[in-house]
Formats: structure tokens, C-alpha cells, sequence
């Protein structure tokens, strides 16, 4: 299946919680779209490798992806390096998006900022037809060069190159994060708390969409970092701000 958009997240839930909404309207729009995770998540403290995966499934039906797959590396441990970017070109090859989503550069946890890097760079050498790489099947896969590599902004605020708006999206976007039921706002559980367990951790998900709309005049939105300029072919394309 060619895909219009494929997100990549290094844990499972990035990716509901930096550009779900995104994901959602795109789908809305009839594109096709779909979601690797890079790892199982199996280093967080609450919850296990098998319960992301469950969650991960769930939040997928949420959102309505048309595919989402896990590539197994090592949360924590995975590198930048030849053997782990050739499973993302191989992935890349294997959907031919024309953009693909990834992880802020940098944030709080240093996993989002390394496997921004190596999605970036394998978005990059995925167009080199030198690079051989196969399919699951064996078969060669044909270079393909995604048009856009585009960040999302997670935890840390990162003044974003443009944003999404995802108004008519947010509260399934907040569905999707708390299919994560091991992870989010869970309590009546004998896990530790955490980081991102506690209600007002959810608060700050709806803050950060709400301070984002407010940038273009709309109720919530996405932020999203660019290395390339963006153009647009008329001033129509811009959504307009309330004075």
C-alpha cells in the first residue's frame, strides 16, 4: 500500500500525542496514512512491552490508520547507525510516502531527538538507489525519496515553521492518548506515578493545542518543524486569522 503521510514515532504514543490530530484530518481528506513505532516502549516504568502493543492497536482503530507496524528496536539502546537506518528506508520504501512525520529534534527524553535524526537521515538515503535493501518477502526494493520530513512538537515547546489545525479532532486526538490506559491518567493502578500519569499531564496536552490554535485563529492545533522553506501556490491556502 502507497501512503500519503507515514509517522514515525520512537515510542509507542508519540505519535498520538505529537500528531494524531494531523493524522486524523488527513484521513479525513481521503489520504492514506500510516504509523511505525520504532520501538516497544519496553523501558517505560509503567505497563509492558505486550500492553503497548495492545494499547498501540487500539489507538490506532481510534485514529483510523491504515496500517501501523513496529520495527522491535531497543528503546533506549537504538543507534544511529547503518544496520537500524536501513529497517527505516526499508520502511520507507515499502509505503512510498510523500511526507513523513518524525519526532521533535530535540525534547525531553533523548530518545525523540536521536530517532529524529535517524528518520531524517534515512528519509534522506531511502532516494539512493545504490542502497539495496528488500522487502519481507526478499524481493528489491525500489529508491524512494519522501518529498517532506516534517518534526512534531512533543513535550518541550519548539517555535514550530507552521501548524495544523485540528479542532475538529482534538477529543478524538485525547481518545487515542488514553487508549494508552497504562500510561495516562490511569488511577486505581499500584504503579509508580509518573511523569505523564497524573490528570494535569493531559491538561498540558489540550494547552499546548490550544496555545497553538490560538497562533491562527482556531481552537486547537499541531506545530510542526521544518528544515525546508515551504511554498504555497496562492495566499487562499492561508487560514485566517481573527483580527
Amino acid at each position: 500500500m502507497k501512503l500519503d503521510i507515514l509517522a514515525f514515532g520512537v515510542h509507542p504514543d508519540d505519535i498520538e500525542l505529537g500528531c494524531s490530530g494531523t493524522l486524523m484530518a488527513a484521513i479525513a481528506e481521503g489520504k492514506k496514512v500510516g504509523a511505525i513505532d520504532l520501538t516497544r516502549g519496553e523501558l517505560g516504568t509503567r505497563g509492558t512491552a505486550d500492553t503497548r502493543k495492545t494499547e498501540a492497536a487500539a489507538a490506532a482503530k481510534v485514529m483510523g490508520l491504515h496500517i501501523r507496524e513496529n520495527l522491535g528496536m531497543a528503546d533506549g539502546f537504538f543507534l544511529n547507525d547503518e544496520a537500524h537506518l536501513r529497517k527505516v528506508i526499508a520502511a520507507i520504501r515499502q509505503y512510498q510516502p510523500e511526507i513523513v512525520l518524525a519526532n521533535a529534534p530535540e525534547d525531553r527524553h533523548p530518545d525523540h531527538g536521536r530517532s529524529a535524526k535517524l528518520v531524517a537521515d534515512a528519509a534522506f538515503l531511502a532516494g539512493l538507489r545504490k542502497i539495496e535493501t528488500t522487502d519481507s518477502k526478499g524481493q528489491p526494493q525500489e529508491a524512494w525519496r519522501p518529498k517532506y520530513v516534517f518534526h512534531y512538537i512533543q513535550d518541550r515547546f519548539i517555535q514550530p515553521s507552521f501548524v495544523i489545525d485540528i479542532s475538529a479532532f482534538m477529543e478524538k486526538k485525547i481518545e487515542a492518548v488514553l487508549a494508552y490506559t497504562t500510561q495516562f491518567n490511569s488511577p486505581g493502578t499500584d504503579e509508580p506515578q509518573t511523569y505523564i500519569s497524573t490528570p494535569q499531564f493531559m491538561e498540558t496536552v489540550k494547552a499546548r493545542a490550544m496555545m497553538l490554535g490560538k497562533r491562527i485563529g482556531v481552537a486547537y492545533a499541531e506545530g510542526y518543524i521544518s528544515e525546508k522553506v515551504l511554498g504555497l501556490r496562492s495566499f487562499d491556502s492561508i487560514i485566517q486569522q481573527t483580527t
